[in-house]
């Protein structure tokens, strides 16, 4: 049973291996061009688990920005993560003390991989934690296989960060070919184009998850109460 738990996990991790392997390179790489080795990147890894701003650290540590600065910006730039929380706010509770390790470790990829499992119960709670496991090994490995490559072999990372974004495109179409409801999807779709177009692109994602989980909220108040 472990043996197909584990299977299973890595199967579904795939796409995050895809994904992560190459950005996590280009972040090592980078780290190495603005003169940090590939133990800083290790280390930052491992300490720090966001992709985007991972990469936006490289220009704080190379400025000399102060810890305020970064803190808050960190902040900002991951507070969307708050929200994933709350759809395995159950699963985690019942997972004791891995429950902490699955909120550090909760990200974009995983929280969308999660979404597409169909076991229940301790299976899931077990799926989960591999397929969060499975995916900082992913990013690690590819963060000091970056640093080290980027030491001897040129590189032009030029739309390499765009493999995010096809994952999430896939990951979107799989979900939508999945539920029977569509409305979720198409509210989500709309209030993030009315806060890009209104808010700005450097804005926009927190009011938007903001406005959604509110309407989802509402609409599930109210189906609850029928």
């Amino acid at each position: 049973m472990r043996k197909e738990i584990l299977k299973n996990a890595f199967i579904k991790s795939i796409p995050i291996m895809f994904s992560y392997l190459f950005v996590s390179m280009a972040y090592g790489i980078m780290m190495e061009e603005a003169g940090f080795k590939w133990y800083y990147s290790l280390f930052i890894s491992m300490t720090v688990y966001t992709g985007a701003f991972q990469f936006l650290l490289i220009t704080f540590l190379s400025s000399g920005a102060s810890i305020l600065t970064i803190a808050l910006m960190a902040f900002l730039m991951n507070s969307r993560q708050v929200f994933y929380s709350l759809t395995f706010v159950d699963e985690f509770r019942e997972m004791g003390k891995k429950m902490l390790y699955m909120i550090h470790t909760m990200t974009d990829e995983t929280y969308a991989v999660n979404l597409t499992l169909d076991s229940k119960g301790k299976e899931k709670e077990d799926t989960m934690f591999l397929i969060a496991l499975l995916s900082r090994c992913y990013w690690m490995i590819g963060a000091v296989t970056g640093g080290i490559l980027g030491q001897v072999i040129p590189f032009d990372l030029k739309g390499i960060d765009f493999c995010m974004t096809a994952l999430f495109i896939i990951i979107f179409i799989d979900q939508w070919e999945k539920a029977d409801n569509h409305l979720p999807a198409l509210a989500g779709l709309a209030v993030a184009l009315i806060c890009l177009i209104t808010i700005g692109e450097r804005s926009f994602i927190l009011p938007s998850l903001l406005i959604i989980s509110g309407m989802l909220l509402v609409v599930r108040k109210r189906r609850s109460g029928e």
